[in-house]
C-alpha cells in the first residue's frame, strides 16, 4: 500500500511541449482524445487553428504515432520548417504570379516529392519486387533532380526554387528537358512543370491502390509561427501553403490529405480572396473546464499508474475548496483555457507542496503556486505576440496596483497619458495603438474580458469583437496576481476610527456596566450636538449607499464600495453605543477621519478605472456631496448641554 507521500511524490502532469511530452510517455497515455482530434483523424477537418498551447501540436503528434500503427492504417509525413526553410520560402517568387500563388507552388514542389518518396518506400515494403510503370518514374524524377536520398526541407526548398524558377528535369515522364510553353511568363511555366509531376505522383498512388488499401498519406505542417514575421513575405506565405493545401484534395483525391496547424492570430490576420472557401475545413482547438478537469484526472492517473476518481484528486491530493471555491473550479477560472497552462499550473502546485515537504498539496501550496504561475503568464502572454504586438508588455503597465474592473473612459485616460511615449517608441503601430485599438488587441489576446449582461465574456467560443457600446472590461484571472489588481477597484480599506479618539476612558465604572445601565436623560442631553453628528453620518452613508444601489455600476465594484462604506456605518454605530452608556468620545475628530475617508473614496472611482458613465459619476457627486453637508456640520458649533 503506497504511503501517503507517494502520491505526490509520483505525481506529474507531463511536460510542457508535445514533443518532450511524447518522449516522456505522457502524450502517449494521457493523451485525451477530444472533438478536434476526432474531426482531423476522420478527414472531415484540415485545417487546425488555436492559441498557442491548445494542443495543435499534441494532435499533430499523436496523429503522426496514429498513422503508424494506431488509428489510422496510412503513413504520416511531419512538416515543421525552421529558420532557414521560412527565409527560402518568403525569398521565392515568380515572375507572372503574385506572392500568395508563387509561394502555393514551392509548398505543392514539397508536399510532391515528398508523396513521390513516400510511393517508392511503401510500394517496395507493401506490394513487391515488381513496381508499377508509374512509380519507376517517380524513382527516376527523383534521382534526376537530386531529391532521391534524405534531406533537409531547407535543401528541398532550394532545389525546389532553383527547379521551378528554371526547369525541373521531367524526362521520367516523357516530357524532353524543360517545358516550352511560348512566350509564357516564368510563373506560368513552372506551374506547367508542377503539373506534370503532381499528375505522376497521382499516377503512382492510382496504381498502387493505397487510399484504399492502405488509408491516405498524411502530411502534416507544424510550428509555422516559428517562422513568422508578420510581414508581407509572411503573409504571402503561409496562405500559399493554405492554397497548397487545398490544391492538393484535388490533385491526389483521397490517396492523400494534408493537415494544416496553425495559430490563431496568424491565421486570423490573413486577408484573401478566397478564405471564404476554407470555413469548413477549419476548426478551433477550445477547451472548456470540464475537458481540462479529465485531461487533469487522466494525466495524474497515468502517472501514479492507477485510475484515480475524480474525488480522490480533487478532495485527497488537492484540496476539496480552495478560497471557498472548488478546487477544481478556482484553479481553471485562474488559467487561460488551454492544455498547456493546466499542465503548468498543477505541476507548480505540486512543486510547491513538495518542497515544503507536504504529502498533500495544500490550500497554501496553491496561493503561493498561483501568484508564480501568474507572473510566468503574464511574461509568455507579452513574449507569445512579441512578433504581432511587440508593445504589450507596455500596456500591461497601465494595469499595474488597480482595480480588475477598468471602465472604458478610465483606460482611455490611462492611455491618453502614455499615448506619445507609444507612438515614439513604436512607430509602425501608431495605427493599433489608439484607445479602441489597444481594447481590440487586449481582448484579442484574452488579457480583457467584457461585461456582457451578467457575464464576462473572453475570447474563446464566441469570439465576438469588442463593440463600441461595450464599456466595462475585466482582467482575466490569471493575470491579477501578477498586476496587483486582486480586488475590482483599489479601494483603500476603512480601518475603524472611534477607538483612536476617546477622551474619558473605555468604559462606565465597572459596577455601572455590570448592572446593563444606562446613562441618565440629562447626560445625553448635555451631548446631544455628538448624538446628531454620529447619526448624520450614518444617514449620509445610507443615502450614498442607495444611490450605489440605483446606479448602474459594476456588481463587483458596486460590492466593495458597499461593503466599505456599510465599515463606516458600523463604526458609526458602535460609536452612538459608545455615547448612550457614556464613555467619552471625540465625535468631531471621528467624522473628520469618516469624511475623509469618504472622499479619498471618490477620488479613488475615478482614478483606479471605476470611473465612467453618468451612473457611476451620480455616485461620486453623491459622495461628494455628503461630504460637504458633513463638513458644514462639523463646523457648525461647539458643544452645548
Amino acid at each position: 500500500m503506497p504511503g501517503p507521500g507517494d502520491t505526490i511524490r509520483k505525481l506529474y502532469f507531463g511536460r510542457d511541449d508535445a514533443e518532450h511530452d511524447l518522449a516522456d510517455g505522457l502524450l502517449r497515455e494521457g493523451f485525451l482524445s477530444t472533438a478536434a482530434y476526432e474531426a482531423v483523424l476522420s478527414g472531415r477537418k484540415i485545417l487546425v487553428i488555436g492559441r498557442k498551447g491548445v494542443g495543435k501540436s499534441a494532435i499533430c503528434m499523436r496523429l503522426s504515432l496514429d498513422g503508424v500503427g494506431g488509428g489510422r492504417s496510412g503513413s504520416t509525413v511531419l512538416i515543421t520548417p525552421d529558420d532557414a526553410a521560412g527565409d527560402e520560402i518568403r525569398r521565392f517568387e515568380l515572375q507572372g504570379l503574385t506572392p500568395d500563388t508563387a509561394k502555393s507552388l514551392i509548398w505543392r514542389y514539397v508536399f510532391a516529392v515528398h508523396a513521390a518518396r513516400h510511393v517508392i518506400t511503401h510500394a517496395r515494403a507493401r506490394h513487391g519486387r515488381r513496381l508499377p510503370a508509374s512509380v519507376r518514374a517517380l524513382r527516376k524524377f527523383l534521382r534526376a533532380n537530386g531529391e532521391e536520398g534524405e534531406a533537409r526541407l531547407y535543401d528541398r526548398l532550394v532545389s525546389g526554387t532553383r527547379g521551378l524558377q528554371t526547369a525541373l528535369s521531367l524526362e521520367a515522364f516523357g516530357v524532353k528537358a524543360s517545358l516550352d510553353v511560348s512566350g509564357s511568363s516564368e510563373g506560368a511555366r513552372a506551374t506547367a512543370q508542377l503539373d506534370v509531376l503532381e499528375t505522376g505522383v497521382a499516377r503512382a498512388l492510382s496504381a498502387l491502390d493505397c487510399a484504399e488499401t492502405h488509408g491516405p498519406l498524411l502530411v502534416l505542417v507544424d510550428q509555422l509561427e516559428q517562422v513568422w514575421s508578420n510581414d508581407p513575405d509572411s503573409k504571402a506565405m503561409v496562405t500559399g501553403l493554405l492554397l497548397a493545401g487545398k490544391h492538393v484534395a484535388g490533385a491526389y483525391g483521397k490517396a492523400l490529405r494534408c493537415v494544416l496547424f496553425l495559430r490563431a492570430d496568424i491565421y486570423d490576420s490573413l486577408e484573401f480572396s478566397d478564405g471564404d472557401k476554407y470555413r469548413g475545413d477549419e476548426i478551433r482547438v477550445e477547451w472548456t473546464p470540464d475537458e481540462l478537469k479529465e485531461l487533469a484526472l487522466t494525466r495524474a492517473s497515468v502517472s501514479l499508474g492507477r485510475r484515480l476518481a475524480s474525488a480522490e484528486l480533487w478532495g485527497q491530493v488537492f484540496p476539496e475548496r480552495t478560497e471557498g471555491l472548488p478546487t477544481a473550479e478556482y484553479l481553471f477560472s485562474r488559467s487561460l483555457p488551454r492544455p498547456r497552462d493546466t499542465i503548468q499550473y498543477l505541476n507548480l502546485c505540486r512543486d510547491k507542496a513538495t518542497e515544503r515537504g507536504h504529502t498533500t498539496i495544500g490550500a497554501d501550496d496553491i496561493a503561493l503556486a498561483t501568484r508564480q504561475f501568474s507572473e510566468w503568464k503574464l511574461q509568455d502572454v507579452a513574449r507569445e505576440y512579441l512578433v504581432n504586438y511587440p508593445f504589450l508588455s507596455r500596456i500591461f503597465a497601465l494595469f499595474q496596483n488597480t482595480g480588475y474592473v477598468v471602465m472604458r473612459p478610465a483606460l482611455a485616460s490611462r492611455f491618453e497619458e502614455h499615448r506619445e511615449a507609444l507612438h515614439t517608441r513604436f512607430p509602425d503601430y501608431t495605427d493599433t495603438l489608439t484607445v479602441d485599438g489597444v481594447i481590440d488587441v487586449l481582448f484579442g489576446v484574452n488579457f480583457l474580458g467584457v461585461r456582457r449582461g451578467s457575464e464576462v465574456v473572453h475570447t474563446g467560443g464566441a469570439r465576438i469583437p469588442v463593440e463600441p457600446h461595450d464599456t466595462e472590461f475585466h482582467i482575466h484571472p490569471c493575470f491579477r496576481p501578477a498586476l496587483n489588481a486582486l480586488n475590482s477597484t483599489e479601494l483603500r480599506p476603512y480601518n475603524p476610527l472611534q477607538r483612536a479618539h476617546a477622551f474619558g476612558g473605555d468604559s462606565l465604572p465597572p459596577a455601572t456596566v455590570a448592572q446593563g445601565s444606562v446613562i441618565n436623560a440629562d447626560f445625553v442631553v448635555g451631548r446631544r450636538r455628538d448624538f446628531t453628528l454620529a447619526q448624520s453620518l450614518i444617514d449620509s452613508c445610507e443615502r450614498i449607499r442607495r444611490q450605489l444601489g440605483r446606479a448602474d455600476l459594476p456588481a463587483e465594484a458596486a460590492y466593495e464600495i458597499s461593503v466599505q462604506v456599510g465599515r463606516v456605518v458600523d463604526d458609526a454605530s458602535h460609536l452612538l453605543d459608545q455615547l448612550r452608556y457614556g464613555n467619552g468620545q471625540d465625535v468631531v475628530s471621528h467624522l473628520v477621519g469618516a469624511t475623509n475617508y469618504l472622499n479619498t473614496l471618490a477620488v479613488q472611482l475615478v482614478e483606479n478605472g471605476v470611473d465612467g458613465g453618468e451612473d457611476v459619476r451620480s455616485v461620486v457627486r453623491r459622495i461628494q456631496d455628503e461630504t460637504r453637508r458633513l463638513g458644514r456640520e462639523i463646523g457648525g458649533g461647539s458643544n452645548s448641554a
